[in-house]
């Protein structure tokens, strides 16, 4: 086997502490963190300790760590538009692992294409793409009649009680204040460039909603059946943004209905996730739980008729997705793997977020502008 490959970490908040990091040291074979990158200095140090990583490779700016050098690849795990970030790497010469979302605006993904310079060096973290659970799905509706519908709810509980076990880090409190007025003013210049004066309303929604949560549900829709040809309805409410429930009604390839219903309710008990796929013969569902619980099960159950009776199985896989995904990541860099989601992926989820933005913002009665007026 080649020697492990080097990585640098951009961004130690919530995901990084809970989920890549322990995976990463999981795999020495595989990886080795060879430098860390954190706006907030004493996390930096926290981590850098915690992971064996030198003071001499613990950055605060991803520019500083590039300069360095001694890293094969980039993990992009802080918080926003991952653009930026993503394309400087690219830039270098450097493979790219970026969580979601990759970006918020089409431009940044031309910024991004251009810099990737027709290379599939890119790989987009929607870890449910790599659930062992997710792919058997995948292959039993590909070989099922064709959909009548696709359903997903999410009931989302907060982040908090969803990482109250993993005993985080804080990643803000010692951040320079001007470093903090910087990433809000770059917030809202994305959500204007993408939605325009909409934004002022709907901004939150797009960003932290749509392209923060629901892009995981659109990613696997896609997957199955194909991204939607028409988005029919939106609401959300209540009139706050970012709003608390979100209900989308469209059309997909071949007719099929999808409905995606998601609710953030803080004090719920459980994180629960389900995708249902609706055919003539039977449903293909779904069920997720915390993505923060390693190795929690995730449930696929099937429904078919067979003579007078409904035959009902259910299958459950403990196969962590976020450690397939991170191997997939291994071979995308040392063995050429396409990823299941790359830079075409994340153009493809701003286009239809953009326009399920525009039909809210048509509900609402607002003027959208930016990139989502020819949504």
């Amino acid at each position: 086997m080649s020697e492990p490959l080097r990585v640098g970490v951009v961004g130690l908040g919530a995901v990084a502490q809970a989920v890549h990091l322990p995976l990463l040291l999981r795999h020495p074979d595989r990886f080795k963190i060879s430098a860390l990158c954190e706006l907030s200095p004493s996390t930096l140090t926290a981590i850098g300790e915690r992971c064996g990583v030198p003071a001499t490779s613990r950055f605060e700016t991803l520019d500083a760590l590039l300069a360095a050098g001694g890293v094969e690849a980039v993990m992009i795990l802080s918080s926003g538009s991952h653009a930026s970030a993503a394309s400087a790497a690219l830039r270098a010469g450097l493979a790219v692992f970026a969580e979601k979302p990759l970006a918020y605006t089409l431009g940044e993904i031309d910024e991004i294409r251009a810099a990737a310079g027709g290379k599939e060096r890119l790989q987009l973290g929607y870890m449910k793409l790599y659930d062992p659970a997710f792919v058997r799905a995948r292959q039993l509706a590909s070989e099922a009649p064709p959909p009548r519908s696709v359903e997903v709810t999410v009931l989302h509980p907060s982040s908090e009680s969803q990482l109250a076990h993993v005993g985080l880090l804080p990643t803000a409190g010692d951040l320079a204040a001007p470093a903090i007025a910087q990433m809000g003013d770059r917030l809202r210049g994305l959500q204007q460039a993408a939605l325009g004066s909409a934004a002022n309303e709907i901004g939150r929604m797009y960003t932290d909603v749509l392209l923060g949560s629901i892009v995981h549900d659109l990613a696997m829709v896609r997957a199955v059946v194909g991204d939607p040809t028409a988005i029919e309805f939106v609401q959300a409410w209540p009139a706050v943004d970012p709003p608390s429930s979100i209900e989308i009604l469209g059309t997909l390839p071949g007719g099929a209905q999808l409905s995606i219903r998601w609710h953030y309710l803080a004090r719920y008990p459980a994180y629960r996730e389900t995708l249902a796929v609706h055919h003539e013969e039977g449903s293909i569902v779904l069920t997720f739980p915390s993505p923060y619980l390693l190795h929690a099960p995730t449930e696929l159950t099937l429904s078919a008729p067979d003579g007078r009776f409904e035959r009902v199985a259910t299958l459950r896989s403990t196969v962590e997705a976020f450690e397939e995904q991170l191997l997939a990541f291994w071979r995308l860099v040392r063995q050429g793997e396409r990823p299941a989601a790359g830079i075409d992926a994340g153009r493809a989820d701003i286009v239809t977020c953009q326009r399920i933005a525009a039909r809210l913002a048509a509900v609402r009665g607002l003027t959208v502008g930016g990139e989502a007026a020819s949504a």
